[in-house]
């Protein structure tokens, strides 16, 4: 089965042909990084608008790679929730109107169960259930439990900042650039982890997690060493930084938001009896957080981040467990639909 993924949640816009779930016949992705870099983070409406402008020519650059024709085409599956809106609304317009143009069932799919399956992409068979999945990305950190294909349960899930929104503040506090993630990893590299000592934040129910008060703790830490009072203006503190000061910082929060990380999904694995770990989401691409869980699955890290793939993947496995096609004439983006 032959599945077109289309993605659009966010500030990427990317199609991909994927057969039976695991087999990538082509991966288009166009990014918007080098227009937000500027302002340090997305604009809904410009991404909306760009969005518009990439996703036909991604679409038929999808299609050529995979040599497919529409008639080789057996499904569309579009990312539905969460995500930006007019971002949606660009991704499940297009799907919408293709799917009657061309006469195709239509599967709308949750994105971070797409994440999930990222996992399975390039023939990864050997995951077993039942699995804790740790989802971290830009807009979301959350630990879920499956039994079994399409059996997701939240069992954790950030009470504020997602760990990827952390990442991108702190390194605009730091003045590294938009996306934060790959600018620490990389800042981290040349620190010292050991620096400077931040907190794990508490949280009332134990698998949940919070990353705002790390974030805070960085920027007090940061305004301490370069002999500022707390009231000084977090966008100028680059100005104030060394070199070393600004790697030795990033290493150590990298450090301690990949402890956070891993100290909740262990008290996950007390609580709950799994066989299979698996990390998704963007910042699973992060270098650090692969080296200290090495017994864990990963998706390739061009498949971490927003792609068409693993829309397509996720999809293929609802249809194997009997999901019904969508109704194009009546999808809407409202209301999200629930990931549980």
């Amino acid at each position: 089965m032959k599945i077109l993924g289309i993605e659009s949640s966010c500030d990427e816009t990317a199609a991909s042909v994927v057969e039976d779930g695991t087999k990538i016949l082509s991966n288009v992705v166009v990014s918007q990084i080098d227009i937000f870099a500027e302002y340090g983070g997305v604009i809904p409406e410009v991404a909306a608008r760009s969005h518009l402008e990439a996703i036909l020519p991604v679409i038929d650059k999808a299609l050529k790679d995979a040599n497919s024709t529409w008639d080789d085409i057996d499904a569309i599956a579009v990312t539905h929730a969460p995500g930006l809106l007019g971002s949606l609304l660009i991704g499940t317009l297009t799907a919408r109107t293709l799917a009657i143009l061309h006469n195709k069932p239509l599967y709308a799919t949750h994105h971070l169960k797409s994440h999930v399956y990222a996992n399975w992409l390039e023939g990864s068979t050997d995951i077993s259930f039942p699995i804790l999945a740790l989802v971290i990305s830009g807009g979301h950190t959350q630990i879920l439990y499956m039994k079994k294909h399409n059996d997701f349960k939240i069992i954790g899930t950030t009470t504020d900042d997602a760990i990827g929104e952390c990442f991108d503040k702190v390194a605009k506090i730091l003045g590294l650039p938009y996306p934060g993630g790959p600018s620490i990893a990389k800042a981290a590299e040349k620190g010292n982890p050991e620096k400077y000592k931040f907190p794990h934040p508490k949280t009332a129910e134990p698998l949940n997690f919070s990353f705002s008060g790390l974030k805070t703790a960085v920027l007090r830490a940061v305004q301490k060493d370069c002999g500022l009072p707390i009231s000084h203006p977090s966008h100028d503190l680059k100005n104030h930084l060394t070199e070393a000061q600004i790697n030795d910082f990033a290493a150590s929060f990298q450090k301690t938001a990949i402890d956070i990380l891993l100290e909740k999904l262990n008290l996950a694995k007390e609580q709950y009896e799994v066989r299979s770990i698996l990390f998704a989401g963007g910042v699973s691409a992060n270098s650090a957080l692969r080296e200290k869980a090495k017994d864990a699955y990963f998706p390739s890290p061009k498949f971490s981040g927003d792609n068409g793939a693993m829309v397509a993947a996720a999809a293929y496995f609802e249809i194997k467990d009997g999901k019904q096609p969508t109704d194009p004439y009546t999808l809407n983006i409202y209301p999200r639909i629930e990931i549980n």
